[in-house]
């Protein structure tokens, strides 16, 4: 269970207390504070605290000291044209802190995102509990042999029931040597900040991660792509419908000029130009590589 009773416990009467606020509120979060997203078989995302909304983004941009005379329509305007034209800053006046419970191997992925402030459970202190990232059959895949850091073909049968006894009796036996080794039992037991190093990379760690809108974007177009290893991908996802219902116009921008578009290089764009006027463009012409021509195939969906 990703939640225990306490924790449940716990959420509930947070979601229960109302306080008069003259803070900025956006509806659309509100709702969403302090609730757990599940996330794998184990993993949530929940939303602990929040700054600012779309008018924030806007209030910055203009650097204006009240809503003014602006229309809804001119602040979406505004905060496509700042995505547009990638003016950071303005993004940069929202935050959020999110709790995430996450396998350890996708923390090592997600925390190369150097933009965040992070505090992790520690396992010198606490004990880890013993849960761990177990894959669905339907995630298990072989090696890909065009892509040193991706998936291929998924796994079936025998092979697949094989790998998934693999890792659940490999993870059971690290959990129970250090259940052994930082037990008494009449001695004193090794310390846990030794013992934790025998624990396998699939186990559940939680931390809290704050971070401002501008880098959360950058880190869900990276890890919310197609290309994204799956287990960071759905985390990415979760995040996504969260930020969506936070900042609407901020989102639909971002969905539309960053994770929709696609930016051409000034040969691409050549390219681009030459095929409309009617000319017969091919790689050996396109003065791009092998790989750049693929990709920019790709975009023009040839």
């Amino acid at each position: 269970m990703p939640l225990s009773p306490d924790q449940q416990a716990e959420i509930d009467a947070q979601r229960s207390e109302t306080q008069q606020t003259l803070r900025a509120t956006a509806p659309g979060m509100e709702k969403h504070l302090y609730t757990a997203h599940p996330v794998l078989d184990h993993g949530f995302v929940r939303v602990i605290d929040y700054m600012g909304d779309d008018a924030a983004i806007c209030q910055a941009a203009r650097v204006s000291y009240g809503r003014g005379t602006k229309s809804v329509s001119n602040d979406e305007g505004l905060i496509r044209y700042l995505m547009r034209h990638w003016h950071s800053t303005p993004f940069e006046m929202c935050e959020i802190k999110l709790h995430v419970k996450l396998p350890v191997f996708v923390a090592r992925q997600w925390i190369r995102h150097r933009t965040a402030n992070v505090n992790e459970y520690s396992a010198r202190y606490s004990i880890l509990d013993r849960e761990f990232y177990i894959p669905a059959p339907d995630a298990l895949a072989a090696q890909s042999t065009t892509n040193n850091q991706g998936r291929g073909a998924a796994l079936e049968g025998e092979e697949a029931d094989r790998v998934l006894r693999l890792l659940t009796e490999d993870a059971m036996r690290c959990y129970d040597h250090y259940e052994a080794m930082i037990s008494d039992e009449g001695q004193q037991g090794l310390a846990r900040e030794l013992a934790r190093m025998n624990l396998p990379a699939n186990i559940y760690t939680q931390w809290y991660w704050k971070v401002d809108l501008h880098n959360l974007l950058h880190f869900l177009r990276l890890r919310a792509d197609a290309h994204a290893q799956y287990e960071i991908r759905v985390y990415a996802d979760a995040i996504c419908d969260i930020v969506a219902d936070w900042v609407p116009a901020a989102y639909k921008a971002f969905a539309d000029y960053r994770m929709g578009g696609a930016t051409l290089s000034s040969t691409a764009l050549d390219c681009v130009r030459r095929m409309l006027k009617g000319e017969e463009v091919t790689q050996e012409n396109s003065g791009m590589s092998k790989g750049e021509w693929r990709e920019f195939e790709g975009v023009i969906d040839v």
